[in-house]
Formats: structure tokens, sequence, C-alpha cells
């Protein structure tokens, strides 16, 4: 068919030559969010063939769905926001990350969103806390002890860790607070993992990063994403990860 020219106004129908590209690019984005998914799939299996080769098969499982549901924390909040973010990649002995684009986002979005997956990673071990108290099963209990023992180690302010990400939001007063509120934790519940991320909120009070508005409403969520994470806890036997 010759090629004609488009006229404003008229059904867009033959598109000559650009008709192969527009092809191709619709064909292209359905390929790429094919192989996001199959990267996601794959990742998420190796992933638990890692760990239930290191702990057996239920807690292996376990385990890897621990961490999808705290990834899945974080993919869900951004999405719910309107912002693109690809499904979770995990990476065996590191764990997982969800990439996502936040050019322009506010430093009090972008803490938020970190926030996010410790969050889903609490409630997701009150589920295996709750499981434990109904079974009496101590595989419940190992999953939850781990799943908030790793959950309370993200959340140490420092680096590329989720808690680092949100102490972005916070200004001076509200990281002393943080500091505090973990030693308390600390003292009160015996869990020296408390402790760790008292040194790196101690760390964060003195850093240069303070954000020109510091946000109390993420100093209150951080606060209380830690203190679900340590009465769960606190309400499971043993030490460390796995209560050994």
């Amino acid at each position: 068919m010759p090629w004609m020219p488009w006229i404003p106004g008229t059904p867009v129908g033959p598109i000559g030559p650009v008709g192969p590209i527009a092809i191709l690019l619709a064909k292209s984005k359905g390929l790429l969010l094919a192989l996001f998914k199959l990267k996601f799939l794959l990742s998420f299996a190796s992933f638990l063939f890692v760990y239930s080769a290191l702990y057996g098969i239920n807690f292996g499982l376990g385990f890897a769905v621990l961490i999808l549901v705290h990834e899945l924390g974080h993919f869900i909040d951004i999405k719910r926001r309107g912002l693109p973010a690809d499904m979770p990649v995990f990476l065996p002995g590191l764990g997982a990350y969800v990439r996502w684009r936040g050019m322009g986002v506010s430093t009090q979005t972008k803490a938020a969103i970190s926030l996010a997956g410790p969050l889903a990673g609490a409630l997701a071990a009150v589920g295996c806390t709750l499981m434990w108290w109904k079974t009496g099963n101590g595989l419940w209990a190992a999953l939850a002890r781990s799943g908030a023992a790793l959950n309370i180690l993200n959340l140490i302010p420092v680096w590329a860790l989720d808690g680092g990400q949100a102490a972005q939001a916070l200004g001076k007063l509200e990281r002393i607070g943080l500091l505090t509120l973990c030693l308390a934790l600390w003292l009160i519940l015996g869990e020296g993992i408390f402790f760790l991320v008292a040194i790196g909120a101690g760390y964060r009070v003195f850093t240069k990063d303070l954000p020109p508005r510091p946000s109390l409403a993420i100093s209150l969520y951080f606060a209380l994403v830690l203190i679900c994470l340590g009465i769960t806890i606190r309400s499971l036997p043993g030490h460390g990860f796995g209560g050994q």
C-alpha cells in the first residue's frame, strides 16, 4: 500500500513506514515486561533453592516468602503512589531489592517507601507468631524471629539500608529520639540487636545530611515499626536469627 500522509482528524489506519516501528515498540514493551517477570521468578527460585538447601525446604520456603513480603511492601507502596517500579529481584546471601525511579520525589516520600518494606515484614512476623501460638509448631517461631530480626537489622539507619534511607527525612531532634527509643528497647527487651540500631542512630545524629524540613510523621512511622518488631521478637523463644 502506498504511503499517504496522516491528516489530523482522520482515523489512524495505515501508518506507512512507521508501522513496523510502532509494532516493534509495542511488542518490545511486552517483551521487557515478560523479561522482568522472568527475572523475578528465576531470582526467587534461586533464592528458595539456596535457603532450602541450607535449612530445609520448610524453613527455606517460609524464609523466602518473608523476604518476598518485605519487598512487596516497597513495591505496593511505590505503585500506589503512581511511580514506576520493577518486580523484586532476589540475591541469595544478600537479600533482595526493588528498582524504581524516584527523580523529583520528596525526601519524605522516599523515607515512607523505605519504611513500607519493614512494616510489611513486621506484619508477616506477627502472622508467623500467631501461627506459632495456635499450632505450637516451632517452625513458625523460627520464621517469626528470623523475619523480625532481619527487619530490625534493615532499620539500622546507615548506608543503603531501609533505615538509612528513612533517616534522611529526620532532623537532629528526631534522630536523638530514635537513638533514645532504640536504647530503651535494648534495655527493656534485652535484645542486643536494638543496640546496633542505636549505634547507627547515634552516628546519624552527627552527620551533616539533615533535611531542610524534618518529618515528624516519618519519625513516628519509624518508631512504630521498631516497637512492633520489638514486641514481636520479645514474645518469641530463643535469641538471634532463627531463635538459636
